[in-house]
């Protein structure tokens, strides 16, 4: 399966899994390297003091070609994928692409970590509380798929 997964850079989980799910034989996306020497977006090559800018100075770089770049390869990665997991703990930018990938149709998939609860989760197909069940639920969509095929 060709697999996004959302998360947020924070997230020390997000290489494993990655890894975890090509080792398997899935395509992932792997946002924190999207192809060969390519190290992902990040605000800092855009400005060092990012984290200070006025919301007019966001809302100016986001037009900043480096910005149109990382959105260009994340979104073309995410009209590519079939299944969209995305890996508690994440923020706004993997909340919105999972309730894209909802509203696209897409398979999509929950890992749950410790955390408030969410009532909207309930839109996604599979709210997995461990890596296990995660596998399982590929499963379950890889056979789906599959016989819907056949």
């Amino acid at each position: 399966m060709k697999i996004y997964v959302a998360t947020s850079w924070r997230n020390q989980l997000q290489p494993a899994i990655v890894q975890s799910l090509r080792e398997a034989g899935h395509d992932v996306y792997d946002f924190r390297n999207p192809k060969e020497g390519d190290n992902g977006f990040h605000w800092r090559e855009i400005d060092r003091d990012w984290r200070d800018w006025t919301p007019q100075q966001y809302r100016e770089s986001l037009n900043h070609p480096i910005a149109e770049a990382g959105y260009r390869s994340d979104f073309n990665a995410m009209q590519w994928a079939d299944v969209f997991i995305g890996v508690q703990p994440f923020g706004r930018s993997a909340s919105m692409e999972m309730g894209w990938a909802a509203g696209q149709g897409k398979r999509t998939l929950l890992l749950l970590d410790d955390g408030e609860p969410e009532l909207m989760v309930k839109m996604f197909d599979h709210v997995c509380c461990s890596y296990v069940e995660l596998e399982q639920a590929l499963c379950v969509i890889n056979e789906n798929t599959s016989a819907a095929g056949a």
